[in-house]
Formats: structure tokens, sequence, C-alpha cells
């Protein structure tokens, strides 16, 4: 064990800044949160350093820290108890035991701090030593152990120490800390329903209170109406979190765990299981009854009467995103999981049918029943109550293993598709029934074998294939945005792509609308105009840290760098991008090999088709030629429609400046025509396709031709254009020299890997012969020649609109399209620590 006598801790707290402050007057007023950390979240030093800094990080001091024992200390006091019985040797377990928590101890506080602790524990030792003795004495009149009268103070000794160990850490190294121990206020009715009486454990609760101190409270126990010490059953301190909450109205429980979520079957068994983000409360209690790993039905039971959310998060990696259980609106209620149990009890008798089924149903609590055809699914542990209750009404009875598989989801039983999913998928093992509960939040299949862990993976893949959520957030919403926004709510509705794609987000330059469940496509721009609200950077990036979705997408409509330089954190965060803003595809070479790492290192994706040439399919072409195994050669064309017209306009009847004018009044040029002649965009546009074509180089490599003359280039804009007539003479002489060569004159970018490895890359006015396929456009058009290995003497060429906002919108649907393609297909693997617990 490591052994850092608090220095790990120490450290960190000086490092840190405190979210509590021990300095603090009166007790934070903020919405209580209950945190809650399972053993193997508190199971060794590391573990316990982890949680500590989880509490630092995200606690207040009116907060609430539940804990459960250290480790595997519940099983080893069950075991102790169980080695009197077998008279096998109860001292030796002991002293392991006394060791494991005295080496914990020592190693987390220092020799003074720890003192106190370890005088505790020598005296706990001592009654448990006692009771253990008087057990041993005692055992052949108890019919079983349970019922000797210590068994649950004996086993209540785990949560103790580890609340009083955790209590006594943060004292020393975070903030002013206590521990209760619960069975001094929670009051139930008895260890088999475990119903908490809530006014008297709150009165009691409160009387305990410490103002000014963090408590940290066992979980696990309590004590039932006599005074005798209770547990709440395994996972009980799940439980014990949710009741705190519930006698405190608590905003949140965190149940810090080894797993970071709920998934869509146990990731155990089906590795390529997805997180489920969020969960209606209805369908999270189901997902208990019938098994989930993770979430136990009592859990819930307490946050039925409050709007308390719960969440699943991992102490492990606490930044990961888990799962959140509460009221969601549709999108939630889309999401499917697959659960099993195995080793029950089919229970057949004439005596379960009509009002006998449901008396039995409510006395029994079964897994699923049907009081028409006369049975229940029970658990082993109640054969013996059941049949004792039948036998009452004389009739044939008939116990048959099973096992139970079903297909959970809010409302599933009346969701057509889905039914038929299940069955089909069923099909080979010709189940013995199908029936859904009664609120119809799952399907179940009573099975006769147990579950397999093949059949498990195949029921899954069938269910929730098609259930991955995704969400889209997208900036910018000046023409190409709004156009695209337009196009949405048809293409959400008849692209199979896209079936469960869903709009969450709407971001200008300066005010953003963000809705985790939705915004309505056919509303966007109205929801936005009414909604939005300020927002800067960092909230943003917040947000998307805590999306809800399977996978996000950003579509990036904007022409802002300030906007580019956010997809390294984007990409840091999982999140795929959409980008129309060149800048970041035209960035420093440097920069744009970061991106291009960081993206990869985390599974991203980033399109970019219409940074060039809106919605032609130019770099789908680059792509698809590499992936053939062709290698480009050369690329070459005219990139702007901006130039295209202009050039493909000047006759010299006119002035070249008052072309521009008529190209600025027609909407034709940026709002400074300048940004159209300075050939920026073409350069940069040529950068993009030759790194897209697998060359690495910078927009310093390419040669750029500024159509501005170099006294007119730092004028306002107004002044600029006062005097554009300056620049005739200038391109009337080109146009004359063309015309001596039976040329046209054209703005070429043009890309060419040369002998030896060498590239030549510029863009520049060029005579071009009249026949020339860069030649005769029609106004605005953009054309793209591609020479290959393959496509070297007949070149490959793509011509059409290079803007426009049908067009540039229409790519980026493309994109979108393609983006949801690829990650229906993606898996990304589950990471568990340990045990769950």
């Amino acid at each position: 064990m490591n052994q850092i006598n608090g220095a790990t801790l120490l450290a960190e707290q000086q490092r840190t800044a405190q979210p509590i402050q021990p300095a603090l007057n009166k007790l934070i007023k903020q919405a209580v949160k209950v945190h809650k950390f399972g053993g193997s979240s508190l199971a060794n030093t590391a573990c316990i350093e982890r949680a500590v800094n989880i509490i630092r990080q995200n606690c207040q001091l009116n907060d609430i820290v539940v804990v459960s024992a250290n480790g595997k200390t519940t099983d080893n006091l069950f075991a102790l108890v169980a080695l009197v019985e077998s008279n096998s040797n109860v001292e030796k377990a002991l002293l392991n035991l006394h060791d494991q928590q005295q080496a914990l101890i020592n190693s987390l506080l220092k020799p003074q701090q720890a003192q106190s602790l370890l005088q505790q524990l020598k005296q706990d030792i001592e009654q448990l030593t006692a009771w253990l003795k008087e057990l041993s004495e005692d055992v052949s009149t108890h019919s079983a152990l349970y019922k000797y009268h210590h068994y649950n103070d004996i086993l209540a000794f785990g949560e103790l120490w580890s609340a009083r160990l955790l209590a006594q850490v943060l004292s020393c190294y975070v903030c002013p800390s206590y521990y209760l121990d619960a069975r001094d206020f929670l009051a139930i009715n008895n260890e088999t329903e475990c119903l908490v009486d809530e006014k008297i454990s709150a009165a009691q609760y409160h009387l305990q209170q410490q103002a000014n101190k963090l408590v940290v409270i066992t979980g696990y126990i309590a004590k039932d109406v006599t005074g005798k010490t209770c547990t709440l059953g395994r996972n009980g301190s799940d439980y014990s979190a949710t009741i705190m909450a519930a006698l405190n109205q608590a905003s949140n429980v965190i149940l810090w765990t080894d797993v970071d979520g709920i998934y869509s079957a146990d990731p155990r068994i089906v590795p390529n299981s997805r997180k489920l983000h969020r969960l209606p409360n209805e369908v999270a209690k189901e997902l208990g009854r019938l098994g989930n790993p993770v979430l136990h039905a009592k859990t819930l039971t307490p946050l039925a009467a409050h709007k308390t959310h719960l969440h699943v998060a991992s102490s492990f990696t606490p930044q990961t995103v888990g799962s959140e259980i509460g009221e969601f609106g549709a999108i939630a209620k889309q999401e499917l999981s697959v659960t099993y149990l195995n080793d029950l009890l089919l229970v057949s008798s004439a005596s379960l049918k009509a009002e006998q089924g449901k008396q039995a149903q409510a006395l029994f609590l079964p897994l699923c029943s049907d009081s028409d055809q006369g049975f229940v699914v029970i658990e082993q542990y109640q054969q013996q109550a059941v049949s004792q209750w039948l036998a009452s009404y004389g009739k044939e009875v008939v116990f048959t293993s099973v096992a139970i598989i079903a297909t959970v989801g809010y409302k599933v039983a009346q969701r057509g598709d889905v039914k038929a999913r299940f069955k089909r998928s069923l099909k080979s093992i010709a189940p013995l029934h199908f029936i859904h509960s009664l609120a119809q939040h799952s399907i179940i299949a009573i099975v006769n074998d147990n579950c397999t862990s093949e059949l498990i993976n195949n029921v899954h893949h069938d269910v929730t294939k098609e259930a991955k959520q995704i969400g889209v957030v997208v900036a910018g919403l000046g023409n190409i945005g709004q156009r695209f926004l337009d196009l949405l709510p048809q293409q959400l509705t008849r692209v199979k792509a896209l079936e469960n794609v869903h709009l969450v987000g709407l971001l200008s330059s300066k005010k953003a609308l963000i809705n985790n469940d939705g915004i309505e496509a056919t509303q966007a721009q109205k929801l936005f105009t009414e909604q939005a609200k300020d927002y800067n950077n960092q909230e943003l990036l917040s947000w998307l840290a805590h999306h809800p979705y399977d996978e996000l997408v950003v579509v990036d409509i904007t022409p802002s760098k300030v906007f580019s330089d956010l997809y390294v954190n984007f990409f840091q965060q999982g999140i795929h991008v959409i980008g129309a803003n060149k800048l970041a595809a035209s960035s420093s070479s440097e920069h744009y090999q970061l991106l291009q790492d960081t993206a990869t290192a985390n599974q991203c994706l980033w399109l970019g088709n219409t940074t060039v040439g809106a919605g032609l399919p130019i770099n789908f072409a680059i792509d698809d030629l590499l992936n053939s195994g062709d290698s480009i050669k050369e690329i070459s064309g005219i990139f702007s429609g901006t130039l295209s017209w202009l050039f493909q306009s000047f006759d010299g009847e006119g002035g070249f400046g008052e072309l521009v004018i008529n190209a600025l009044a027609q909407g034709f040029t940026e709002p400074d025509p300048r940004d159209d002649l300075s050939g920026l965009d073409v350069q940069r546009k040529l950068l993009i396709l030759a790194r897209a074509a697998g060359f690495t180089l910078s927009l310093q490599d390419i040669a750029c031709q500024n159509l501005v003359p170099a006294h007119l280039q730092l004028l306002s804009k107004n002044e600029f254009l006062a005097r554009i007539n300056e620049i005739d003479d200038y391109f009337a002489e080109q146009l004359v020299q063309a015309k001596q060569q039976q040329a046209v004159i054209r703005y070429i970018a043009r890309f060419s890997q040369q002998k030896e490895g060498k590239i030549s890359a510029k863009v520049s006015l060029e005579n071009l012969p009249q026949d020339h396929a860069f030649a005769n456009l029609t106004p605005c058009d953009n054309i793209f020649q591609i020479k290959t290995q393959w496509y070297f003497d007949n070149p490959l060429i793509i011509r059409g609109p290079g803007a426009g906002r049908d067009v540039t919108a229409g790519g980026l649907h493309s994109d979108l399209v393609s983006i949801c393609q690829q990650l229906a297909n993606k898996s990304t693997p589950v990471k568990i620590k340990g045990t769950i617990s």
C-alpha cells in the first residue's frame, strides 16, 4: 500500500483552488447535493485520495457525503461471522481485519492525526471479539446466524470505519468535517421492506447536524422501530444516499462508483453496449427491477416524490460524463437497453389466476406475472414463501427453472418496431412467454435456459442497433446558416442516417440557445430569437463537455477565427466538426497538424467539404482517389465565384473598377471587395486541397498575386471604393495583351508536384487559350482540374456553382449525412475499474 502520510493530499490541497472553504462563518446557501462513494471507490489509499479530491472539487459545506465500507470489508465481516459457525480460525481473520484497517488509517494520516481513530478501532475490535465469542458460545441455539441479536451490529462496522476515516482525512486536508452513524437518526419499519419514517428521521438528523462542517454518513445501516440495527441489503448505500436526498430535498445525488455510467447492457457481458446518458425515472426503476448491475429498484424509491436527479459517475475517471436519471423530454425517452436475470423460477398454478393472481402480485412483487394465464416469475429465495401461500388454496403448483431477458425503454411495449426486433432476435430459442410490465416500460421474454453472453449480445445488437443518439450544434446563423436550418426538418424525416439526429444548439457570435431535450427544427430560428442568451466560449465548452448524447457534431458556418480556434477543444472532448470555416483547415502547419493529431487521438471526424467549391464534390473526389490507391499530381482551376464572374464579364468596354462596383451591388463580392481581389481566399482553398491530397505545406508556400495595388491596400473601405478606378489601367492592359494572343485572362490556382518531389504552388492571373477548359464558364462557376497517376493525360474535371446559399447549405447537409453514417458504425470500448458494486 502506498504510504503517503497525507503528503499527496496536502500537496493537492495547496495546488487546487478550494470550493470548500473552512473559514466560512455560515453554511453556503445552495441546493444540497448528496455524494455517495461505493466500496470500490474507497478500497485503498489511492481510491480514498481520489474521493477526497472529488469532494474538494465538487462539494460545498452543506452537501452530504454517504459512504460504503472500504473495499471488501463487508464481505470480510460476513466471512468472519460464517467462520464462527464452522468453528474455524476466527482469531486470525479478526487480526487480518484489524491490520487492514490500521494500515489504511496510517497510510492517510500522520501519527497524531491517526491516534484517535486507532484507539476507536482497538475498542471496536474488542467489542467485535466479545460479540463473536458470545455468538460462538450460543450458536447451537440459533437456527440461523442472521437471527443472532448482534448480527447486523457486526456487519455495521464496515461503514462505521469508512465514515470515521474519511471524515478525519477531510478535516485534516480539506475542511472541517464530522461523521454520523445513520443508526442514530435513520428509522425504518423493518429490514424486509425498509420503509423510511421520513418525519422522525429528518427531525433526528437535523438535531445532529453541525454548522460549518461537511458531514460524512454511514450507508447501508439504519435502525428499525424497536431500535435494532438493520441493514438495507446489498448495495444498500445507494439507497441510503437517496434517502438522505429525500430528507434534505437535495437537488442531485451522485453515485461515485467504478463504472462511468449506466449502459444499454451489462458492459462486462456486452462490450459494444452504449452509455445511456439520460434515463427517465420510470425507465431507470424498471432497469433496476430487472437486473441492471448498477441500478437497484430501492435506490430510486425515495426520489419518487421529489425532483431530485440521480447521477452515476466513476470515481476513477471523474472527468468523464456519466449517466443522469430524472425527468427529461422526448429524446431521453427514445433510449433502449437490454437486461437479464438468470436462475429464476416460473410458478404456474390455477391459484394464480384472476383476483388471487393479483393478490400474489401485490404480496410477492414478482419480476413479471400474468393473472390470465396464472403464473408469476420470482427469485429462488421466494420459493418457500410462495409455496406456503399457495398451499392454502389446494391447487397444483408447478415450479420451472427459467431466466428472463428484457428490452427496457420508455413505453417500449407500445413501440411495434422494437417489439418486432426483440421477438425476431429470440426466435431461435422459442421463449415460453412474452409479457410486458404494467407500466409498459419493458418487454420481457421468459426462457427455459439461462441467458448466455452470446444470446445477450445478439439481442442487444438487434434491438439497439439504431438507437445511437446524435446531437447537432449549429454555429453561424447568417445567410448559409439560415438556409441549412430551412432544409433540416425535411432532411431529418427523409434520410435514414439522420433518424436519431437532434438539433440541440444554435449559436451566433454573441448568443446561444442550448436545449438538451432538443430544439424543434421547424421552429429553430423563431426559438433562437425568443430564447437565446448571451454566452462566452468558456460557458459553451462547459456545456459541450457535459452533453448527454452518444455523439455530438458541431456545424461551423462562421467565418470566425476565434471559433475555429475552439476545434482543438472540441476534439479533446470527443466532439466531431463539420466546417465551412476555412480558417482551421488553412491554419499554420503546426496548428493544422495539432488538429489532425487531436482529432485522431479522440476518434473525432472532421469534414470540411464546403470549405472549397461549396457543394461541389471536390474533396470527396480527392479522398476517393487516394483511398483507391491513386496519387495526385496536380490540382488547378478557378476557385473563386467572385473572380470567375469578374473575368468572365470583363470585356474592356467599361473599367474593371466599375465592374467591381457592379458586382458589389449584386452581392457577388465580400462587403470589402479587396477580400476577394487579394487572392487570399483562393490561396487558402488551394492549401486545403493540397493538404487533402496528402501534401505538407503552409500558406507561405503558395505564391499569391494580390490584384489590389499596394497603394490601395491599406486604405479604408470607403476610400478604396472612391479610388477604385485607379486599378482600371492595369486590367485594361492585361486584357489587350490577352486578346493579341487570342487568349482570355483568368485568376488561376495551380498546385503541382515537380520532379524530385518539389512542389510548385501559386494563385495568379494567367492568359489562357480561348478553347481552354477554364476559359468558358457560366459566371460564378468554379472549375477544378485534377491530374493523377490514372487521370494524367485526360484530367478529371469538376465544374459547377462554387458559391450560393442553396449549394453550400446542401454541401453541409451532405457532410452531416456522411458523418452520421460513419458514426453509426463507431464503437467505443467500455472501461471498467474493478467490480461493479
